[in-house]
């Protein structure tokens, strides 16, 4: 069985990189791979010694494997993937992971053009302060948080989603006041199409029960440490102080936890069945947004794409 070229998902757990991850899943494949039934072996005619009728010897042609092309003699037949990322986690991040594999990764660069956005869950707790705004950091305020609302962080929220409005705006490099414009809103692609800051696109409240607090975060252009630093700040508008205690990450354009295959689940047949089944919403999504005309960016799902080791 060969692995087509598509993109799919996986769950990254916290605390682990996202290069462990992708090395896990190449060891994974090239191993499953590699025990699946081989090719037979080429047939060559070789003249060997046979006794004759008058009791001579003579050669007879006869036909053997060509022993050069055993496994045990050139090793496993793949020997590697080409296998590349989306939009990474750090370490502490989890979450849906994107992945792509052969002519698939050309799809990660047309996602990547797409500037689709991202949505987290952020944990947060109030009344601690640390040297990188995560609560494994170094302590460096306690403050009080009695007098926190659920009212007052949905205030603050409020301004946040109103000001990050005004920046999508700005670097979408649009005129509201034209036909094109109106048709982008429609379809919901107003979006920064070049570089910008991190913009947050859409933020609520999940969860208020002091000292925690989650939030819903939808963004584009962000870093896992970015969404850190929003919620310091936020107890900071507060009067008060907050550390991050959790990033997860929801959404990736169009993959959902839903895409997002388990550790117990990253096996040969599962990654497959995962690049089938999201190869026709990625392929719509991609034709909405850059206009593409035709399908001739999805590759083939019948090409395997796992190098063979050649001799």
């Amino acid at each position: 069985m060969a692995v087509p070229a598509g993109l799919f998902a996986v769950y990254k757990p916290a605390g682990v990189a996202w290069t462990r991850v992708r090395a896990a899943l190449e060891t994974r494949l090239l191993s499953e791979l590699n025990a699946g039934p081989g090719r037979p072996l080429p047939q060559r005619v070789r003249f060997l010694p046979a006794p004759g009728r008058d009791g001579t010897t003579e050669l007879v042609p006869t036909m053997v494997p060509v022993l050069a092309q055993h496994p045990l003699v050139r090793g496993p037949r793949f020997r590697r993937l080409k296998m590349g990322a989306g939009h990474r986690l750090d370490v502490k991040a989890s979450g849906v992971f994107v992945l792509g594999i052969g002519e698939g990764n050309k799809l990660l660069t047309d996602l990547y053009n797409c500037h689709l956005s991202r949505a987290y869950t952020v944990g947060g707790l109030f009344g601690k302060a640390t040297d990188d705004f995560s609560d494994t950091g170094k302590l460096v305020e306690k403050t009080t948080f009695d007098h926190i609302t659920r009212e007052k962080l949905e205030r603050i929220l409020a301004v946040i989603q109103g000001a990050n409005h005004k920046a999508l705006l700005m670097y979408s490099n649009i005129d509201m006041k034209t036909q094109e414009a109106y048709e982008l809103a429609v379809k919901g692609l107003i979006r920064p199409m070049g570089k910008s800051p991190p913009i947050i696109t859409a933020v609520r409240c999940l969860q208020f029960a002091p000292p925690e607090f989650q939030l819903e975060i939808h963004c584009l252009h962000e870093t896992q440490q970015y969404l850190r630093k929003m919620v310091h700040e936020i107890g900071l508008e507060l009067k008060s102080s907050a550390v991050c205690t959790q990033v997860r990450r929801t959404r990736d354009g169009v993959f959902t936890l839903d895409d997002a295959l388990l550790r117990s689940q990253w096996n040969l047949q599962n990654i497959c069945n995962a690049i089938w089944s999201c190869q026709f919403k990625v392929q719509a999504e991609i034709e909405r947004t850059l206009g593409h005309e035709d399908g001739s960016d999805l590759p083939q799902l019948d090409v395997g794409t796992a190098g063979a080791a050649d001799s």
